[in-house]
């Protein structure tokens, strides 16, 4: 069955394996770095919020969602003017990258929009009492109070991540759903085709399993 796993194609999937972590770990550090802000503003300016701002959050909250309900394909070849804009090319895996961040920046942003709304009110309200500013107040209580709730955002983030990569492959986005394709669909070999599935299963389940085992070390602490 495995007839097909010469050392080139052993090269072909290192090579596509490190494309893919190169794809998520790189969006999903962007992604973090604009979600992460974005969704401390829409906590931040939502009703009970303290920058309470409702006109401002619904507007920034519609472009969230638009973002969002959009299907990463057809987002993947919309915004490919912007991609070449951004790294001069709309092949290859760091042309993957500007889509898949402008994907998953808004979803990490509605995660962490919902971990912070788990946090105590009265926590907040203490810290206003005690004259604290809102960067105080979101530095001191806001982010450190749903920490847990943001890493396991962060790790779902870096799951659907996986998935997106994938599906970057068939336009020419490399990694493991470029492989897949190319020579387990295109070229009909279907132990390649499995092989990527079982590596990408694995992949993510080794992200599931440390983002859960940092949520449960943060919570203890």
């Amino acid at each position: 069955m495995f007839e097909n796993f010469s050392e080139m194609m052993l090269e072909l999937f290192a090579e596509a394996l490190w494309e893919t972590v190169l794809m998520v770990g790189v969006s999903g550090l962007l992604g973090g770095l604009f979600g992460i802000p974005l969704g401390v503003f829409l906590r931040l300016t939502d009703k009970g919020g303290v920058l309470e701002n409702t006109p401002l959050n619904v507007v920034v909250g519609g472009l969230v969602n638009a973002a969002r309900s959009t299907p990463f394909i057809i987002l993947l070849v919309a915004i490919i003017p912007f991609t070449r804009w951004i790294t001069g090319t709309s092949i290859g895996t760091w042309a993957a990258v500007v889509p898949l961040t402008v994907a998953v920046a808004p979803f990490i942003a509605r995660l962490v929009e919902t971990a912070l709304r788990e946090v105590d009110a009265g926590l907040i309200e203490a810290a206003q009492s005690m004259g604290a500013t809102t960067s105080q107040i979101v530095c001191k209580v806001l982010l450190p109070e749903a920490m847990p709730g943001i890493v396991a955002a962060l790790t779902i983030s870096l799951v659907s991540l996986t998935g997106y990569s994938a599906m970057a492959g068939a336009v020419g986005g490399g990694g493991l759903g470029d492989l897949g394709i190319r020579y387990g669909y295109q070229r009909f070999l279907p132990d390649v085709m499995l092989a990527v599935v079982v590596i990408l299963i694995v992949f993510v389940q080794l992200i599931q399993s440390f983002g859960d085992w940092l949520v449960r070390r943060i919570s203890h602490r």
